[in-house]
């Protein structure tokens, strides 16, 4: 049974549907660069737009998954403080995604989102942009059922016993990557299905916990932004995930000491990734299976967004007609 952490009085001052709004400003500003193969103003305007969005709320936010680090990203960058009410406000760790599936954006793909997970100070991993095996299963499995100690094929033929079915039923998300090719090879040897997606991984997580959604478990390895985003909404709804940095060079390693991090082989659970009381939202960008994207009409703009809180497990889908949107 999904264990609720203690409602938090400091969340209860950020208003849930004030990280809808968030969210739909980013999403909004990228939808204008909906197919027209501009990835940097497509990211560029949804970064704006959540900026100003969080510059007007009452608290004071640092954000600890971001664009990038400082000398890397000119806003919301990890580190930067946002926020109308710094020093006085509510602390608030902020982890975000103004624009999660630029490349997607650009090319008018489907399951771009705007996202965005908040949580009191401390409640978010402080995770280095590098890469993070993951490992995710939506509710209902006994705890333990995943483990990224095990091989793909033990954690298969695991999920598959604690559902009742052969392995060859169950289905697997995974990123469409060359590095995935090995990985690829090893589910459908055990007769798996496996759903391809080009990018949008923090939606393809959040898909195993859909039970509408034909997703069993995800596999592989993606940005480690990404994989605390989607360890919030889990966290939100039920679940276990797993998480392992993975260093390509020495330079990512030195970017790890920089954030504290010294056990590099670290397997990191849900909790670690997100913990206590915490908030996940996100508005489509494009239309997707998790989420409508924005569609723009003669007289509004309509949008599309779902927003979760982990104390009480709640799941709220916000369509919203915006009637005097600017641009």
């Amino acid at each position: 049974m999904l264990q609720r952490p203690h409602v938090s009085h400091v969340l209860d001052r950020v208003l849930v549907l004030e990280m809808v709004r968030v969210t739909e400003a980013a999403a909004v500003a990228a939808s204008k660069w909906i197919g027209r193969g501009d990835n940097d103003s497509a990211d560029a305007a949804a970064v704006e737009a959540m900026r100003a969005a969080l510059n007007e709320l009452p608290f004071d936010g640092t954000v600890v998954i971001g664009e990038g680090e400082r000398d890397e990203a000119p806003m919301l960058y990890i580190g930067e403080k946002v926020g109308s009410a710094q020093d006085s406000g509510p602390k608030i760790d902020i982890a975000l995604d103004p624009l999660e599936g630029t490349t997607i954006t650009a090319q008018a793909g489907p399951n771009a989102l705007a996202v965005l997970a908040i949580a009191e100070e401390g409640g978010l991993l402080h995770a280095p942009d590098v890469y993070m095996e993951k490992l995710a299963v939506g509710p209902g499995y006994p705890l333990g059922t995943i483990d990224l100690s095990r091989s793909t094929s033990e954690n298969i033929r695991a999920v598959a016993a604690a559902k009742g079915v052969e392995p060859g039923d169950i289905i697997a998300c995974v990123l469409d990557r060359p590095r995935h090719e090995a990985l690829i090879a090893e589910l459908r040897a055990l007769g798996c299905g496996v759903k391809l997606i080009p990018d949008g991984d923090v939606a393809g997580v959040i898909a195993v916990t859909d039970p509408e959604n034909i997703v069993d478990i995800y596999l592989g390895s993606g940005g480690a932004p990404e994989g605390v985003l989607a360890a919030a909404a889990l966290r939100c709804v039920g679940g276990q995930m797993q998480g392992r940095l993975v260093f390509r060079n020495d330079h990512e390693v030195a970017r790890a000491h920089r954030w504290g991090i010294t056990d590099l082989n670290r397997i990191y659970s849900l909790e670690d990734m997100a913990s206590g009381d915490c908030i996940f939202a996100a508005t489509g960008v494009t239309d997707g299976s998790l989420l409508s994207g924005v569609h723009r009409g003669k007289s509004c703009i309509t949008t599309e967004s779902i927003v979760m809180r982990a104390s009480s497990g709640t799941v709220r889908r916000v369509t919203a007609e915006h009637h005097k949107w600017e641009g």
